[in-house]
């Protein structure tokens, strides 16, 4: 550790012990630590046996504190133990408890078992065997049955700045196909397949939750993966091969290796047909794209790489250039349950046989999983307690992408699916994506949890949501607010002050202010701290003419009765417009009014108040009402209710003819329906 480094820590130390705030102070390390790239760092040497369907590794870690405080031990996650048995906390998650595990035999589950550990000797530690220390316990919810969480208790703490160095040995049964990482046939997937430590936090504490959803928190640091398959099977992995040596036993071992990245995650089968090409843009690093094509998908082979050069493209123009230099897109195999999933340089894309250009399989997923690589890969929030701040900023950047990139997608339906599919396709007249109008009604599910809850605390149904679409939609209503110029320059400033640094909500909301030059809060009250939804609509409108007044007024000197009546004085109307809030959410409004004559009015409304009403006396009559009519809020759950056009009255008999006519045809059906 440098000597400036040292000395921050000291006088940090000395304000605690001088009375400081512990909370600020650690904050105050936590924003001078900035671009911590190698805080756990692996060397593995992992070989893969077929027949057994079983890993056998050794693995060296090093690992580093950089908190301002000691830790007296370390935790590791055996994310594989998930599905050691049925009452794990994994399977008896809300998300996941009504799995069905009926066909799921004894060599389909798996475990995960660390058979050695020793410290390795150096200037702060002497080697020492610690496999009888380890315990497993369960920080969450004290599940016994739970066994995805390790301790380790040290006899000598890891200070501020100091590294401790690991050597041990683990075996891991390989499962039939969870959650994106199993084997099925000669096709393997290995996600979150490793003993992996936890992250200390600034405050001292160990975030090392137990394995109960599919999002994960880690360090940064180097990874130096040697991997034996059978030779001749093909391996995509995170990082690149730089190495690769036949052995006697008619297996390779392939060696990758990757810096300043938090995961590794690799897949093998001897299916795969390897294709290269290069992303090469103006003003951006050239990318190599190495994609792992099924062999009933090699149709797609243009589209993923067009995909895949999108999401390189946009999210480096827009937010931050990709920095690796390569990048590996996997097709995954039919059944494997791996599709759709990100990792450090390396994803999983997804298609299906007889998929139309205009479907975006695997357009869609490709672009999703390919932008990972800036929001979950670089800038790598704590995706277990704050899963938005990764899938609502990707699936926000995605869907930019499609409005700016691509035409309308078409709708498609498939029959036949397990013999051979029949695939008929119609454009889409609108794109959902857009609004939030899915969420409408009293049990919107907008109310379900509000998104600053812990992502794995969400309750039923609360997580998808609050994950994806609803930050997704805060963070287009922000764009549609801020305006994109300056939208754009929060994003950019945010990815640079905060990659490779596991940001927090409210740093991204101090950047949103800070950019911007306004105080946000009342908005981020609104739509992060609170289950309260948007709802503003028009409500009763009427423009009718001006009548001459009818009643007793004064002439000269005598009241006379004047009698209602046409004159040839200038026709006016007068126009009320009622505006209503129906969402218990605060948002500022634009109302627009339209008159016959052709004039526009925009009236700027608080949006506090539960109605208002904007009245004129003109000499045109009011024609049409509309709230937010550049769609400004796109956490509106009801945009149809947003605006209100006169009806033509010409067309007033043919409705009354034609509403005659359905209930002739209503009462006839029922007579013959009787006689049936």
């Amino acid at each position: 550790m440098g000597i400036i480094k040292q000395i921050y820590i000291y006088m940090l130390g000395m304000l605690i012990l001088l009375g400081g705030s512990l909370d600020a102070a650690s904050d105050s390390l936590r924003m001078s630590l900035r671009d911590e790239r190698a805080i756990s760092n692996y060397t593995m040497d992992v070989r893969l046996d077929t027949k057994k369907k079983m890993l056998f590794a050794t693995t060296q870690l090093s690992w580093k504190n950089t908190t301002s405080l000691p830790t007296a031990e370390l935790r590791f996650h055996l994310y594989y133990n998930a599905w050691r048995n049925d009452k794990s906390s994994y399977l008896t998650s809300v998300r996941y408890r009504n799995t069905d595990l009926s066909k799921y035999g004894k060599d389909d589950w798996a475990w995960c078992e660390i058979t050695s550990m020793r410290i390795q000797a150096d200037s702060f530690y002497t080697g020492l065997e610690v496999t009888p220390a380890l315990e497993y316990i369960q920080p969450n919810d004290g599940n016994i049955h739970d066994r995805t969480v390790l301790r380790l208790p040290l006899r000598r703490p890891v200070f501020p700045g100091e590294t401790i160095r690991l050597e041990f040995t683990w075996e891991e049964k390989i499962p039939r196909p969870f959650n994106r990482t199993g084997v099925i046939s000669d096709y393997y997937f290995f996600a979150q397949w490793f003993p992996k430590i936890g992250v200390l936090e600034y405050e001292g504490d160990w975030n090392c939750h137990q394995y109960i959803q599919t999002e994960y928190y880690s360090n940064f640091g180097t990874y130096d993966v040697k991997l034996t398959v059978p030779t001749g099977w093909v391996i995509g992995a995170t990082g690149r091969e730089i190495e690769t040596v036949d052995n006697p036993d008619s297996t390779t071992t392939h060696r990758f290796y990757q810096e300043a990245v938090h995961d590794f995650a690799w897949t093998t089968s001897p299916y795969f047909k390897v294709i290269n090409r290069r992303f090469e843009s103006a003003n951006l690093p050239p990318v190599d794209m190495r994609l792992l094509l099924m062999p009933d998908h090699l149709d797609k082979e243009e589209r993923y790489f067009q995909s895949t050069a999108n999401a390189l493209l946009y999210y480096g123009t827009w937010f931050f250039p990709y920095p690796y230099g390569h990048i590996t897109i996997v097709d995954p195999a039919f059944q494997s349950k791996s599709g759709g999933m990100e990792y450090p340089t390396f994803f999983t894309g997804g298609t299906r046989w007889l998929s139309p250009v205009g479907t975006r399989q695997p357009e869609s997923v490709t672009i999703h999983e390919a932008g990972h690589q800036f929001w979950y890969g670089l800038v790598a929030n704590n995706e277990f307690e704050h899963a938005w701040m990764d899938e609502g900023f990707n699936v926000y950047s995605q869907h930019r992408i499609f409005r700016h990139y691509y035409p309308r997608p078409v709708l498609s339906k498939r029959y036949f699916e397990g013999f051979l599919p029949l695939v008929f396709s119609a454009v889409k007249t609108n794109n959902r994506t857009d609004g939030s109008d899915r969420y409408r009604g009293f049990y919107s599910a907008l109310k379900r949890d509000a998104m600053a809850r812990p992502s794995w605390e969400h309750g039923p149904g609360a997580y998808g949501v609050n994950a994806y679409n609803q930050p997704a939609l805060m963070l287009q209503t922000l764009e549609n607010y801020l305006g994109w110029e300056t939208f754009q320059q929060v994003l950019a400033a945010y990815f640079q002050q905060w990659k490779y640094n596991h940001p927090r909500p409210e740093d991204f909301f101090a950047v949103v202010n800070d950019i911007s030059g306004q105080d946000m809060g009342w908005f981020f009250d609104e739509a992060y701290y609170s289950s309260n939804i948007f709802d503003y609509g028009v409500g009763k409108v009427s423009s009718k003419k001006v009548r001459p007044l009818k009643g007793y007024v004064e002439d000269q000197e005598n009241i006379i009765w004047n009698e209602q009546g046409d004159d040839n004085s200038e026709t006016n109307y007068l126009s009320r417009a009622y505006v209503r809030r129906w969402g218990e959410a605060i948002f500022p409004m634009t109302v627009r009014l339209t008159f016959s004559d052709g004039e526009v009015i925009e009236e700027k409304w608080s949006g506090k108040e539960r109605w208002k009403e904007f009245t004129y006396t003109r000499p045109a009559e009011l024609v049409q009402v509309e709230v937010d009519p550049n769609h400004q809020l796109a956490l509106d759950v009801n945009y149809t209710n947003n605006s209100w056009t006169k009806s033509p009255e010409k067309k007033a008999a043919a409705w009354k003819w034609a509403s005659k006519w359905m209930l002739w045809v209503q009462h006839m059906l029922e007579f013959m329906a009787f006689f049936s």
